[in-house]
């Protein structure tokens, strides 16, 4: 069972998948939600389990078939991409909790849909091969055009065609890269590519830097950063907000290709093409940070502000894997594990507010008051502390880190008067949107219960496992900062990385 225990994040969510579709899930919503919720557990302790034994007794390496690598398809289990499928996992636990408060009603097939999701993205964390990379990225974006379609109106069906039409275009660079790749290096495993890379010579050098730049456009893509973002925020702000809860892993995928591409394979060992994309990444990831924090100031709801927050970490950690460093990597494990988890509170908090102040919903201007000031405030309170960086929370051990991690670094100059200006903008935003939404009333709540909209057990349960997250991350940050650098460690090891996957670790 423990050779096949890399293996079960992904059959786990597939199997799930299958059988809500089936009888008597398929017919019955009740069965339908309770076998959802008993399945994201279920994937949700697989991974729990993969990653201690990642942690004891070191990455694993599972060939499917018993095929090695890099003639076979191989799943690599590594401190980063188990650390990954977990906290993917917990996400399910709570969107799948949060949708059968009704959400699940507003269309069909919502949890089989969620589970194929989850499939594709733990697929992309675990996968060793940039072909199945590719089919992992286009299952998770299958069931993503499903899900944003859930409950729509015509907002959002315009929105999902935007972002449908641009992965298209995405997922046919993908494989041009992909192509162009191969014919060069004769692999898409990504360990023998990156072994392979350091013997290129003459033109094959430029054909490689041609692949390697047309999957940093991919990445870009999937991970919304600038110029290629434009789709994040009202993709976000008009699904429906337990779908845009879930999708706050989704640009994670993005931004963990770049980490694991242009470390492993376009890394310092890379030998003539070391380094190739460092540049691009970080004047991109600069600019998405500032365009990130104008649009938070700017947003006029508070979906689309956290959808604009999306935009700000994703340049935050893209910047960090620019920097190639081991500290700089380490941080941004730590804060993509952070801003993913306060980011998914604040789409539920948004849905949550919205429900209770009937037709101004969650603008940020003033309106009736919420039902449940104490429920959704002290949530609100707790996740904008969060994400502003404030003490005592995670968001500041976050910030502490990253600034440090780029203090000693050639990039402090620029990286610290940016960040720290985003920061302030956020904490502005942030500020404004609580303070109007929970003080600014100009009608009292309805006396009628019906018309309050009082927050469903369920929905308090997914809350809850969302908004305590941060504390959580607070009270054992030892262990999870030493994980982290750990972690990173790991991910810089180009030898050790290579030779586990070649030679199946021995």
């Amino acid at each position: 069972m423990i050779q096949h225990l890399t293996s079960l994040p992904i059959l786990l969510p597939m199997l799930a998948g299958v059988i809500l579709l089936m009888p008597p899930c398929g017919k019955n919503l009740k069965i339908r939600r309770v076998a959802s919720v008993i399945f994201a557990l279920a994937t949700l302790l697989a991974s729990v389990v993969l990653l201690c034994q990642v942690k004891n007794h070191g990455a694993q390496v599972y060939a499917i078939g018993d095929w090695s690598a890099p003639f076979g398809i191989v799943m690599v289990a590594d401190p980063l991409s188990v650390l990954l499928t977990t906290l993917t996992a917990v996400l399910g636990v709570a969107c799948s909790l949060y949708a059968c408060a009704g959400d699940d009603e507003k269309g069909a097939f919502f949890h089989p849909l969620l589970h194929f999701l989850i499939l594709g993205v733990n697929g992309a964390f675990l996968t060793g091969d940039m072909f199945n990379l590719f089919v992992f990225f286009e299952v998770l974006l299958i069931a993503s055009y499903a899900l944003l379609m859930h409950g729509g109106d015509k907002h959002n069906t315009r929105a999902a065609l935007q972002y449908v039409i641009l992965n298209l275009v995405g997922s046919a660079v993908f494989l041009i890269a992909l192509g162009t790749l191969y014919g060069v290096l004769g692999t898409l495993n990504m360990a023998d590519m990156a072994h392979k890379v350091t013997t290129l010579q003459g033109d094959d050098i430029y054909l490689a830097k041609i692949g390697g730049l047309l999957l940093l456009v991919v990445f870009a893509l999937k991970g919304a950063l600038l110029p290629l973002h434009l789709w994040l925020p009202n993709t976000y702000a008009t699904a429906l907000p337990v779908v845009a809860a879930l999708f706050a892993i989704m640009t994670k995928v993005g931004v963990y290709s770049m980490m694991r591409v242009y470390t492993l394979v376009f890394g310092k060992n890379a030998g003539e093409l070391s380094l190739m994309a460092q540049g691009w990444l970080w004047w991109l990831a600069i600019a998405t940070i500032i365009v990130g924090a104008i649009g938070v100031l700017a947003s006029q709801d508070l979906r689309k502000l956290t959808a604009n927050l999306v935009i700000v970490s994703v340049g935050t950690l893209v910047a960090l894997v620019a920097v190639q460093s081991v500290q700089a990597s380490a941080a941004a494990i730590y804060y993509l594990v952070h801003s993913t988890l306060v980011s998914a509170a604040l789409f539920l908090i948004a849905d949550l507010i919205a429900r209770q102040r009937g037709k101004v919903s969650d603008r940020i201007t003033a309106g009736r008051a919420v039902a449940q000031p104490l429920l959704l405030g002290g949530g609100f309170i707790l996740a904008a502390i969060t994400v502003i960086g404030m003490p005592p929370l995670s968001g500041f051990v976050a910030k502490i880190w990253l600034l440090r991690a780029t203090f000693e670094t050639e990039y402090v100059m620029v990286f610290w008067p940016v960040y720290l200006l985003a920061s302030l903008a956020v904490l502005m935003a942030v500020s404004k949107a609580g303070s109007t939404l929970f003080w600014h009333n100009t009608t009292a709540k309805p006396a009628d219960a019906a018309e309050q909209n009082l927050v469903h057990p369920a929905q308090c349960c997914a809350l809850f496992i969302l908004v305590t997250a941060s504390p959580m991350l607070i009270i054992f940050a030892g262990p999870l900062s030493d994980y982290a650098l750990f972690t990173a460690t790991e991910l810089h090891n180009f030898a050790g990385n290579v030779s586990l996957v070649l030679e199946g670790g021995q």
